[in-house]
């Protein structure tokens, strides 16, 4: 099966924020709503200053906090990205406590972030962010060639950039936005070790188990209440033979047996 991953050569990067446009209109985002930021890295390096660009966005983690946590299956693996069902959240928030990148929003309820624009990758057409970008910063397919092409490109600038590096080969089970990054990771703001958070493993101990008890206990409960609403559904309908003999009634006035 295919793993499908995005790469961004933060080198090729302008920082047009045509990426952030093109998701917001395919997507059909509301005002205010975004699942890609870019914002501008400038730090000064000797007697001058050193400029790039850093990109907010999901990075589909292969061993993904936010699918672990997740209670109703809103958010799932599909190769290799992290896909949505919004009409499957309940907009409790264990996705954005347990995101070690802080990517997950809830908004109206419902989970907010990339979706992986799994309906246009199904129909072989590629992401929104991808499509628009000018520089061909923005690269998506399977996850081996997308690999490879960003290894050869830290090879090509390690002239110019000594400490150029693909972030997210290995970090969490590996990623599914790979960057090419020009520095350390935290120079553009990213952990070089993400790990997951205590309460991912405070969830897998106890509060999942507890929960998934609570549906158990739920559905239990249901059950019963339907089976005897059913019962009782079937008394009210039931005929006299079921129900034994009925009560016999006066004859109305003017039948043999009727009175006068």
């Amino acid at each position: 099966m295919d793993t499908w991953a995005f790469s961004i050569d933060l080198d090729r990067c302008i920082g047009c924020r045509a990426c952030v446009a093109a998701c917001a209109a395919g997507n059909e985002l509301a005002p205010g709503t975004t699942f890609v930021a870019v914002s501008d890295v400038v730090r000064r390096r000797g007697e001058g200053l050193w400029g790039s660009f850093a990109h907010h966005r999901c990075f589909h983690c292969g061993e993904a906090a936010c699918v672990e946590v997740c209670p109703t299956g809103a958010l799932s693996k599909w190769k290799g990205l992290t896909a949505v069902a919004a009409e499957r959240c309940s907009g409790c928030g264990y996705c954005v406590d347990a995101c070690p990148f802080h990517v997950p929003q809830v908004r109206d309820g419902e989970v907010s972030k990339c979706v992986a624009c799994v309906d246009q990758v199904t129909q072989g057409e590629p992401p929104w962010c991808q499509r628009t970008c000018p520089n061909q910063a923005i690269r998506f397919g399977p996850r081996e060639t997308v690999l490879a092409e960003a290894r050869a490109r830290v090879q090509q600038l390690s002239g110019r950039h000594p400490r150029a590096q693909v972030y997210g080969e290995t970090q969490l089970g590996g990623l599914g936005l790979l960057l090419v990054v020009l520095d350390r990771p935290d120079v553009v703001g990213l952990p070089e070790r993400p790990t997951s958070p205590p309460l991912l493993q405070a969830w897998q101990r106890a509060v999942k188990p507890g929960a998934l008890g609570l549906s158990t206990v739920a559905a239990l409960t249901m059950g019963a209440a339907f089976w005897v609403a059913r019962r009782q559904h079937a008394q009210e309908h039931a005929s006299p033979d079921d129900e034994g003999a009925a009560a016999p009634r006066a004859p109305p006035p003017g039948t043999p047996g009727g009175g006068p």
